[in-house]
């Protein structure tokens, strides 16, 4: 839960603003869910080596580094926010159909990362408008989040069941058939207007940080670090349980469960949010992260894995939730979208990096390759811990140590 400082649910919140919210949330989570776990399978089905997954995977993350910040800026200043989902969702479908007619290593490598041009924006500005609900009407944060995580449980699902009966070539299909989902919603997204700008009045306390915080962009570059050490799970883990015998529904269950845990961290979020710091939230999934890594090499069969994939409830949910109360507590709302986009930026920058990098790792080192991942997490837990040590230096930037924080 990201904590308002009052609750005005019912004065000028758009009609069925919870509900409407959380499907936002739902349509692109659909899309990960299938394209997450399984678009890699679709890449191994056309004979691509492990270099060439790495890379394609890789690529539209990159490309989200360059447009999701320029859109979210944008985003900041239009009459309605919700019309970049429109175009979002519409241009990604397209290029979803254009992946048809594509078998071969360059034009997959080209499509794919027009995709990730097109489909850049989509999240940060739901996330801004779910985070604009909580700032002016008091809604609650995890309740509307938890239902996209619920959806990428039943898509993982779906995926799983698919490839089961048709293989890779059931990817496809079902992305396309979510990005119709994103494209609609882009048309039943919330309609709030514009950020509020400073001058205008507003029922919440104000932060009084700003976007170029210190302490916020230390603690959003520490974070994306630490998130991208998931990159070498994302590209290769599939592939990996495959060649362990493991099927179809048994890989949709690893990855379900995982988020089924992640679920279960955005329905507790506001009982945590009461007793844990936004700081203490992501030194602890941090910490777990390095741990997950550590382990992940060691074969436990299917059950071991499964308590593995229960980390990202620490690994994930609580990180995120961290960092989306960090950014309430440093930044107006005029900033909003702003914020979002640069922290997807840094969160795309270094989970594509650390993509490209993971095939090159797993093709020298296979499994002893996490390791280098937790090295990696254990990275970014330090720089969020020098963050911290700034803000508790300077508390009237970004909120006091027992409020937002």
């Amino acid at each position: 839960m990201i904590p308002a400082i009052k609750s005005f649910q019912g004065e000028g919140a758009p009609p069925y603003f919870r509900l409407r919210a959380a499907l936002s949330y739902c349509a692109p989570l659909f899309v990960n869910g299938i394209a997450l776990p399984f678009f890699p399978v679709w890449l191994a089905g056309l004979n691509f080596n492990d270099h060439e997954i790495g890379l394609v995977i890789a690529i539209p993350m990159v490309v989200r580094v360059l447009v999701t910040p320029v859109i979210a800026v944008l985003a900041d200043h239009m009459t309605e926010r919700a019309d970049v989902l429109l175009w979002s969702g519409a241009l990604s479908l397209l290029t979803a159909i254009s992946l048809y007619w594509t078998s071969d290593f360059w034009p997959v490598l080209a499509v794919y990362g027009i995709q990730g041009a097109t489909y850049a924006p989509y999240v940060p500005v739901v996330e801004s408008i779910a985070m604009s609900g909580v700032r002016r009407w008091g809604f609650d944060y995890g309740s509307m989040r938890v239902w996209g995580s619920i959806t990428f449980i039943l898509s993982t699902l779906l995926g799983g069941q698919l490839i089961g009966m048709r293989g890779g070539a059931a990817v496809l299909p079902v992305m396309v058939a979510g990005f119709i989902l994103t494209t609609l919603m882009g048309l039943f997204a919330p309609r709030i207007g514009p950020t509020r700008r400073r001058n205008q009045p507003i029922s919440l306390q104000s932060p009084t940080g700003n976007l170029r915080s210190p302490q916020l962009l230390i603690t959003m570059i520490g974070v994306s670090i630490q998130q991208s050490s998931h990159a070498m799970l994302y590209t290769f883990a599939s592939i990996y349980w495959r060649k362990l015998g493991f099927s179809g529904t048994e890989i949709a269950i690893l990855w379900s469960i995982g988020v089924t845990a992640e679920v279960m961290v955005f329905f507790l979020s506001k009982k945590l949010s009461r007793r844990f710091s936004a700081w203490t939230l992501i030194f602890f999934g941090s910490s777990m992260c390095i741990l997950r890594w550590v382990l992940f090499p060691i074969n436990f069969g299917f059950i071991g894995y499964f308590v593995l994939q229960c980390f990202h409830s620490c690994t994930y949910a609580c990180v995120h939730t961290g960092v989306q109360r960090r950014i309430v507590a440093s930044v107006h709302e005029a900033q909003e979208s702003s914020a979002q986009g640069a922290y997807y930026f840094y969160n795309g920058m270094f989970l594509g990096l650390m993509t490209l990098v993971s095939g090159y790792l797993y093709a020298w080192l296979d499994l002893s390759s996490y390791y280098v991942m937790a090295g990696i997490a254990a990275f970014g837990l330090g720089l969020v811990i020098f963050a911290c040590g700034l803000q508790a230096r300077n508390p009237a930037v970004g909120g006091g140590a027992h409020g937002a924080s």
